[in-house]
């Protein structure tokens, strides 16, 4: 034990030293939900999803847009022209419920019905992707009817339909991934490349308090950052935690551990530091581009969306996501949890058995 928290005390040390580490650490999350939150330009999508809360038969004016009257599970619709760009809607009739729960995983970005001949469209108007879709699909109503007074709009403001909402647990996802990632794994590799590790195996050191004790300074430090991105956001953007608090952190934790253990199987070979850079980019990258942390995954083909289903960040982003703006809990949480684990066990087995420790 005593070797074991004078290694803690190295890490912290090591990471006091650097006031770069501290910034993307600490501040970049927050600059980012601030950021982000306020103005996030997204690009345009070819597909885009309507939640449509239809109640028994389609309304004269919608049936007039989709030019189908049938019962179906999706319509399907392209607006636009080739001037402007085309784009493919797929409007999914629900209700209201189930319509809201679309807007808070991401399915959609915004919600549509029909009350007395009267078109109402339900949207966080800071949302750049809800406000395209309200545009277009407005504008094809207005030609279709001939009628600039039949539209009412209602902005979803209230928590947990925002689009920071959806925002700041991915960012908290992502900054978990990018200090396992960089901190622990470039921090191993760099300390092969600089022959300490062939130095401290050299001494009594236990190899698993060594690789421990990076965990444990992780798992701190993600606290940290959780509790100042938290209060950042609710300072800011009046946001709050509507699900368990200790399944959050549980969450936090299997996240970690998940990470640590791809950290430590990536840092297992190698004692090149420019490796390093690329085997961290190519794990990172593709998860922080394709696990909806932005904008939401299901805006990907209908064939990739499984496959990203599965990845670690996935996963931490979408239990983040059920527990701030769901209200969900450890029973909600513990397959999610599970699964977690179970891979960072893997990975920590498969990276100890290989490790390279000179």
């Amino acid at each position: 034990m005593k070797q074991f928290f004078q290694l803690i005390k190295v890490q912290y040390l090591e990471f006091l030293r650097e006031p770069g580490v501290i910034f993307w650490a600490l501040l970049f999350p927050v600059i980012m939900a601030w950021g982000l939150g306020i103005a996030f330009t997204g690009k345009e999508k070819q597909e885009r999803s309507i939640a449509w809360i239809k109640n028994g038969a389609p309304g004269k004016i919608m049936t007039e847009l989709i030019n189908d009257s049938t019962e179906k599970a999706e319509y399907v619709k392209t607006l636009g022209n080739e001037k402007t760009g085309q784009v493919l809607y797929h409007f999914i009739p629900t209700n209201k419920k189930e319509a809201e729960l679309m807007i808070k995983r991401g399915k959609a970005s915004i919600i549509i019905s029909e009350e007395n001949e009267s078109v109402n469209y339900f949207f966080d108007p800071k949302n750049p992707e809800a406000q395209l879709s309200y545009l277009q699909i407005s504008g094809a109503l207005q030609n279709k009817c001939d009628s600039d007074d039949m539209a009412q709009i209602s902005p979803l403001d209230q928590k947990g339909m925002r689009y920071v909402d959806f925002l700041v647990p991915g960012l908290l996802a992502m900054n978990i991934m990018f200090g396992c990632l960089w901190g622990v794994s470039y921090s191993l590799i760099d300390k092969r490349s600089k022959k300490l590790l062939r130095r401290m195996v050299a001494t009594p050191m236990n190899k698993v308090a060594f690789l421990c004790s990076y965990l444990f300074t992780r798992l701190t430090l993600s606290i940290m950052e959780l509790v100042i991105l938290l209060f950042f956001s609710w300072l800011y953007f009046d946001m709050t935690v509507q699900g368990s608090i200790p399944a959050l952190i549980v969450v936090l934790f299997a996240g970690n551990i998940v990470f640590f253990g791809l950290a430590v199987l990536l840092s297992s070979r190698t004692g090149n530091t420019q490796i390093a850079n690329g085997l961290i980019n190519a794990v990172s990258m593709p998860m922080m581009i394709c696990s909806g942390i932005f904008f939401s995954y299901h805006n990907f083909p209908g064939w990739l969306t499984p496959i990203i289903e599965k990845l670690p960040l996935t996963i931490i982003a979408d239990s983040m996501r059920s527990i701030f703006i769901e209200g969900a809990g450890f029973s909600e949480s513990l397959p999610a949890i599970f699964v977690l684990l179970g891979f960072g066990l893997l990975f920590f087995l498969v990276g100890k058995k290989v490790y390279k420790w000179y």
